[in-house]
């Protein structure tokens, strides 16, 4: 059975010295994390759905209807059935919360009973009835990101559109309006396209993940596909793992292109990703004993505190980065600029073809 249309998009366009051309496809009600590095095209592609930046070739559709072609008629940002929603609100400072979710309905020529009806609704399914008549100065930062999301969906949009939409926000709002965003989208049946920086809000709000490097799609699957192998340094990165690239060879060692190499138990396969989890790093102030069959003298560069633990970057013959706790840190006292040896277990390299 062929699924309902949803999103087809091929957009290709420049920008500065930039080309970008990115495919995005989804089905109704799923949502779609863009990720990438800055300058990397993500909100270019963005802003292209949204109809602001118009498309050099490719083309757009959504639901069954073609709203650019290049070359042929596009559809303006007016035109389009879509709902955008920004780091920051950006409500209206001299509208209450419910006039504020109104306004697009009431733009689109909806009664005034009519649009604050709906508007109402819509503030209770983000968990802010009780705000209707609030200025944006007397919501708090999470509570202005519901009324925007709020405001965004009271039109019933086709597409939604998200571009860092938690950004703005503190660590403890960032994760309460993640959950009521999560749930809220989980409600909603049409595409949400998610442009993000941060790796948790790409895993816990998204179906698929799309990865835009350089003005192109250097990865996409679903977020454990993607968990489990990761393809370019920049996805290993937000995914937390050392990633290196070689030729698996019938011993089990793994020659890294460019220099150097690991030792893994898994099968020969040829030309492969090799992959290290920070926590199966283990360091040491002496040349350790025991099974570990990939060992390296290595420099400190920095060290990040996260919470109880503490990710080590290390430079030398391989650059690695370790996860140990906080007590190794203190007991070991380790600093930038300390020379270690790093042990890693042949059973932790884990390999797959390229």
């Amino acid at each position: 059975m062929t699924p309902p249309p949803g999103l087809e998009a091929r957009i290709g366009l420049s920008r500065g010295t930039l080309e970008v051309s990115v495919d995005l496809t989804a089905s109704p009600g799923e949502v779609v994390a863009v990720l990438g590095p800055n300058g990397g095209g993500k909100t270019s592609a963005l802003l292209a759905l949204a109809g602001v930046i118009p498309l050099r070739s490719g083309r757009v559709a959504v639901a069954g209807e073609e709203w650019e072609s290049a070359g042929r008629r596009r559809r303006l940002p007016e035109e389009r059935s879509v709902g955008l929603l920004l780091a920051e609100p950006l409500l209206f400072p001299h509208l209450r919360a419910l006039d504020n979710v109104a306004y697009g309905l009431r733009s689109r020529g909806v009664g005034r009973r009519a649009a604050r009806a709906r508007a109402h609704d819509e503030l209770g399914r983000v968990g802010l009835a009780s705000h209707h008549g609030a200025r944006p100065r007397e919501l708090s930062s999470g509570q202005a990101a519901r009324v925007a999301l709020a405001r965004a969906l009271a039109t019933d949009p086709r597409l939604l559109l998200l571009d860092e939409p938690l950004a703005s926000l503190d660590p403890d709002t960032r994760a309460r309006t993640r959950s009521d965003l999560s749930a809220r989208l989980a409600a909603y049946d049409g595409v949400t396209v998610l442009v993000t920086h941060d790796p948790l809000d790409a895993l816990t709000l998204a179906d698929r993940l799309v990865f835009v490097e350089g003005g192109r799609v250097t990865q996409s699957g679903s977020p454990g596909e993607v968990l489990r192998e990761p393809r370019s340094a920049y996805v290993a990165t937000v995914v937390g793992l050392n990633l290196y690239a070689g030729e698996l060879g019938p011993a089990g060692t793994v020659r890294l292109d460019g220099a150097g190499s690991l030792v893994t138990a898994d099968a020969p396969a040829g030309r492969v990703w090799a992959t290290i989890a920070p926590s199966a790093v283990s360091l040491h102030r002496q040349p350790p004993e025991g099974s570990p069959r990939n060992n390296w003298r290595l420099r400190i560069t920095d060290i990040t505190l996260q919470g109880q633990s503490a990710r080590v970057g290390l430079a030398g013959a391989l650059p690695l980065t370790a996860e140990v706790t906080l007590a190794a840190v203190t007991a070991m006292a380790l600093r930038a600029g300390d020379e270690v040896w790093a042990s890693v277990k042949a059973t932790e390299v884990r390999t797959y073809p390229r």
